[in-house]
């Protein structure tokens, strides 16, 4: 499955795949594992299916879909299957001439002839003409390329700039027609325009959009209205700003694809890191397009100030939980890359060396009349973020007269009091702690760990 995440163009490649891995998209599916072929017939939306073929031996492929990823959903999900339910494939009695023309073509362009050597006099002027030839060629080659990924980025700006065009309408008219009416029909509502903007090639934004009820759920009905309006300011914002600079990496990520890890590894440009981390704890979401979502969330001990990575992956819900790398606790000496934003957050592990010993965490002097400042300056620089991460000034966990609980900084009853998304452990009630990590987004805290008299916490 690591194969095949990381061929993958991007996320909604990935979210497609998942959807065609079902054996009644496929009225055939065979292999040949002499040749270390897989193929099939994918049933899409016209009347002839769509040929797939997969050399499994370095993962080549071909699909007679006239998509421009690469590769393709159909081939992910054919390399899926073949993973997943390898019974899936019978086996051929004799392969079909369309897979055997795609192979003998490839192997002809793979193959790399030996042309005779000529000795100390160099190269004939024949030879010399087929090299010039040959370089002029490649040169065209590399010139319709570009054109073509020019074309393309054109094209996706163009489809995006539409697609938050009707975005806007659709956040005029959902405050047209009320905020409570948006609230109880939040599901269908952002379904429907998540789709039409995957339609639109703002593929990261629709994701983003089709949380929001799950979001709104969370927190007392009291209180959706208000978290509404936030969650469709930061839209309205996260779109004003792409409109203003649509190759920017932060923006575009955000809205339509990400970078590959290749890509934000080979960055000279980006901001890179080299500490002792601790794991603070994780944050794994299953989000509605089949997708999980794991963020593991990382504390820099040798910073002044609080300073936080978060190690951001997905994989498909149907390939159930992944052992994780990293376990709460964990400490570490390592380098990290940061991807390109206005306040680096998301980052990459380049190179992890050995253990770091346990012990407290470095006094970061957090204001404690002013806890959430970190998150504030995050915000003035990025005001469309979700989660922010926050270090809490010593306080205790304190029940209300609902039984819900809430962050309260120490020393007065009346002071700074934040409520709690999860329900806690009765344990750690009045407990004094010394300092806390936590995930912050706009009105509930979820805690990743804390630090008290009787050491560390696991809060996640």
């Amino acid at each position: 499955m690591k194969t095949i995440e990381a061929l993958a163009p991007d996320q909604a490649s990935l979210s497609a795949a998942s959807k065609l891995t079902k054996q009644s998209n496929w009225p055939r599916l065979e292999k040949n594992e002499e040749l270390a072929l897989i193929w099939g017939e994918c049933q899409g939306s016209g009347s002839n299916p769509y040929r797939v073929v997969v050399e499994t031996g370095d993962d080549g492929y071909k699909c007679t879909c006239p998509s421009r990823k690469f590769p393709c959903k159909h081939t992910l999900a054919l390399m899926w299957i073949a993973a997943t339910t390898p019974a899936s494939f019978a086996v051929a009695g004799s392969t079909p001439e369309w897979v055997n023309d795609w192979l003998s073509r490839r192997r002809k362009t793979t193959s790399q002839p030996v042309e005779p050597t000529q000795g100390a006099g160099g190269k004939s002027i024949g030879e010399a003409a087929r090299d010039e030839s040959s370089v002029v060629e490649d040169a065209a080659a590399v010139e319709r390329r570009e054109a073509a990924q020019r074309k393309r980025a054109e094209d996706t700006r163009s489809a995006v700039s539409a697609g938050l065009d009707e975005l806007d309408q659709w956040i005029a008219d959902q405050l047209r027609l009320g905020l409570a009416g948006f609230v109880d029909n939040s599901s269908d509502r952002c379904r429907r325009i998540a789709a039409r903007l995957v339609d639109m090639k703002a593929t990261a934004l629709a994701g983003r959009i089709d949380e929001i009820p799950s979001r709104l759920m969370a927190l007392r009905s009291e209180e959706r209205p208000d978290a509404a309006i936030r969650e469709l300011g930061k839209l309205v914002l996260l779109a004003k700003a792409w409109r203003s600079a649509p190759d920017d990496p932060e923006l575009r990520r955000l809205v339509s694809t990400s970078e590959s890890r290749e890509q934000v590894l080979a960055n000279r440009d980006a901001t890179q890191v080299e500490s002792a981390w601790e794991v603070l704890g994780e944050k794994i979401e299953s989000r509605r397009d089949g997708l999980v979502s794991h963020s593991t969330w990382l504390l820099d001990l040798n910073s002044a100030s609080s300073q936080f990575a978060q190690l951001l992956d997905f994989f498909p819900a149907s390939a159930g939980r992944r052992s994780n790398a990293f376990t709460p606790g964990d400490r570490f000496e390592a380098r990290l890359i940061f991807y390109p934003a206005r306040q680096p957050l998301r980052a990459l592990v380049a190179d992890r060396r050995g253990d770091v010993s346990s012990g407290d965490w470095p006094d970061f002097g957090v204001d404690a009349s002013d806890p959430l400042a970190a998150h504030v300056a995050r915000q003035d620089a990025a005001p469309w973020v979700t989660d922010c991460p926050v270090m809490l000034p010593p306080g205790a966990i304190l029940l209300d007269d609902r039984g819900a609980a809430w962050w309260q900084a120490a020393g007065d009853p009346h002071g700074i009091a934040l409520p709690i998304a999860d329900t806690v452990n009765p344990t750690l009630l009045g407990l004094d702690l010394k300092a806390t990590a936590a995930l912050w987004n706009g009105s509930r805290l979820e805690l990743l760990a804390a630090q008290s008299g009787f050491g560390r916490l696991d809060l996640s």
